[in-house]
């Protein structure tokens, strides 16, 4: 069977000002007869030029993922309008088959989940671009199709509301007093009671990391499809990496980590803005900003069902390292002695919350609380 593949997939597939879908597509590398940038996950570009439409469609996927990287604009779907501008994120559910279809221009799209998406204007490009995820390979590989019931309802997260929230995380651990090396929000689904994930197969995480910081190494068994918002800031006058900018931000990955904690033969990839890249289940990774300004990632992954299925298996750099020292294997993909520890930090914050409501105080946000989409976000 073959291994995901580390790829990169430049910005450049979705500035050239035309009206353009581009799969991500691994298929051959993956050995699979169907479009598909990961086992269960396909990833595309979509681009169009500004007064124009495109309608994008699949046959039978339970959640479809849209992150406007660029532009302003509109997308009409089986369940309303959504207004967009660069930032914002939307989901959609299977919505059934009796909806009236919005979609009209081929027999591709005609009749399908399909959603057609309309640019107003780009100061950049001429072209709105989004980065669009769905899970639709993963149907395809078991041969079935989902049932009319919604397992979630569409939702709108705007990127100004995602921005302020990980912007009121302290910089500062309230505890250790330590400058965090990055802030992020888990983008949540009220709807997803135990997994907090965005749908019951997607996860995504707005993940700032500081000027200067290294995120350690980690590993999960989801695969990641990451978008680097903001990589590697261009110096006034010179290439990427140099000047002003201080140097670029990067990731390394690799199969194995050492009982120090490093990477053995890590492979490098440059965060280049827009750019997507593949992190593939299993295999360690950190992160890297060695520039001056703050860098931003989204990574798109099929944690949900991983999660679900508690075989997620995310693992820390720190915490195997001791183990490694210790000599002593993990084999539970559940660590029920950190799972304690987290239930009674939960249990003490809940307590805190709970006296600070009768002294008529106000719950702060946390590092690692999601943000919930409302459902009203669609006309």
């Amino acid at each position: 069977m073959t291994e995901v593949p580390v790829r990169i997939f430049p910005a450049s597939l979705h500035q050239t000002g035309k009206t353009q879908l581009t799969p991500l597509d691994l298929s051959e590398a993956l050995s699979l007869p169907y479009p598909a940038t990961a086992p269960n996950l396909l990833a595309s570009f979509i681009e169009v030029k500004a007064g124009e439409s495109l309608e994008t469609g699949v046959e039978h996927a339970t959640s479809q993922s849209f992150y406007v990287m660029r532009g302003k604009g509109s997308s009409v779907t089986r369940a309303g309008l959504v207004e967009w501008s660069r930032g914002d994120l939307f989901v959609l559910p299977y919505l059934g088959d009796d909806a009236p279809s919005v979609c009209h221009s081929s027999p591709m799209v005609v009749g399908r989940q399909c959603v057609r998406h309309v640019c107003e204007s780009d100061d950049e490009f001429g072209s709105c671009s989004l980065y669009f995820v769905h899970d639709e390979p993963l149907l395809q590989y078991l041969g079935a199709r989902p049932v009319d019931t919604r397992r979630f309802q569409p939702a709108m997260y705007p990127g100004t509301v995602m921005l302020e929230t990980v912007g009121n995380i302290s910089p500062v651990d309230e505890f250790t007093g330590e400058v965090r090396n990055r802030r992020g929000i888990l983008l949540s689904s009220q709807d997803s009671t135990q997994t907090k994930t965005l749908t019951p197969t997607l996860w995504s995480l707005l993940n700032s990391i500081e000027a200067g910081a290294t995120q350690a190494p980690h590993r999960h068994n989801s695969v990641a499809l990451d978008l680097a918002v903001v990589g590697t800031v261009p110096s006034v006058g010179g290439a990427e990496g140099d000047g002003a900018s201080g140097g670029i931000v990067y990731t390394l990955l690799g199969r194995e980590l050492d009982a120090n904690g490093a990477i053995v033969r890590p492979l490098k990839v440059e965060w280049e803005s827009g750019g997507v890249f593949v992190t593939p289940p299993g295999w360690w990774h950190s992160h890297h900003n060695e520039g001056n300004s703050t860098a931003w990632v989204l990574p798109m992954q099929d944690a949900g069902l991983y999660t679900h299925q508690r075989t997620l298996d995310i693992r820390f750099q720190a915490e195997e390292t001791q183990r490694l020292q210790n000599g002593v294997s993990r084999g539970a993909t559940l660590d029920i002695q950190k799972s304690d520890i987290e239930n009674k930090v939960k249990e003490a914050s809940e307590h805190v919350r709970e006296l600070d409501e009768q002294e008529g105080g106000s719950e702060t946000e946390g590092d690692v609380k999601p943000l919930v989409a409302e459902r009203s976000m669609f006309g």
